[in-house]
């Protein structure tokens, strides 16, 4: 073992210079490593989920006024074929459609989407209709597929018929309080680009 002569005469061991630089760059790159993995943890909640705070009495007794909703974005996630095909020379060359990769927006579920008159702003309802359904409506009343929505007026000045026509790529929705809610009875049908995403939590 080298060693030091002391004062004394007698043989000690050499102490052990300390490594400040070594310590200060392990810490530096586990600082790096955490915020690379915080910011990673934050887009991926950016991409898959939003919160959104309810206004109004259209969606009661669902949904009441000043409650939060937070939507799955993920759920309604679309995108066109024809984007991978230079990627993945075996995708078919079919329509050129978007395509929803997990499933589209289902009668019945809870949907956020962007108001089709303003896209600005942010709507949400129940869907009553998808694409390919059929739609009539008898003296101011709405059938879909034939079968009466019950307390589903069209509200119009005058009673009007319209006959039956089939849903395109859009979906029909109304709010649960029906006698209280400006949905596709009043301004159309929501287009599958404005979805933002599927109720999942209310708090």
């Amino acid at each position: 073992m080298k060693g030091i002569l002391g004062v004394s005469g007698t043989f000690a061991p050499a102490a052990v210079a300390p490594r400040p630089q070594k310590d200060m760059r392990a810490l530096v790159r586990e600082l790096i490593e955490t915020v690379i993995l915080a910011l990673m943890i934050f887009l991926a909640l950016q991409i898959s989920i939003q919160n959104f705070r309810v206004e109004g009495p259209s969606m009661q007794p669902t949904l009441e006024e000043g409650q939060y909703l937070i939507a799955n974005k993920l759920v309604y996630l679309r995108f066109n074929p024809s984007s991978l095909r230079s990627l993945l020379p075996f995708v078919d060359d079919g329509d050129d459609e978007d395509v929803f990769a997990f499933h589209p927006p289902r009668k019945g579920e809870i949907i956020i989407f962007r108001f089709p008159r303003d896209p600005s702003r942010d709507f949400v309802k129940r869907v009553i209709a998808v694409p390919g359904d059929k739609l009539e409506v008898k003296d101011n009343v709405l059938y879909v597929n034939g079968e009466m929505l019950e307390n589903a007026p069209v509200r119009t000045s005058q009673k009007r018929n319209i006959p039956p026509e089939v849903l395109p790529g859009s979906y029909f929705v109304m709010g649960d309080n029906r006698r209280s809610s400006l949905d596709s009875r009043d301004w159309g049908s929501v287009p599958s680009e404005l979805l933002i995403g599927r109720g999942w939590v209310i708090y």
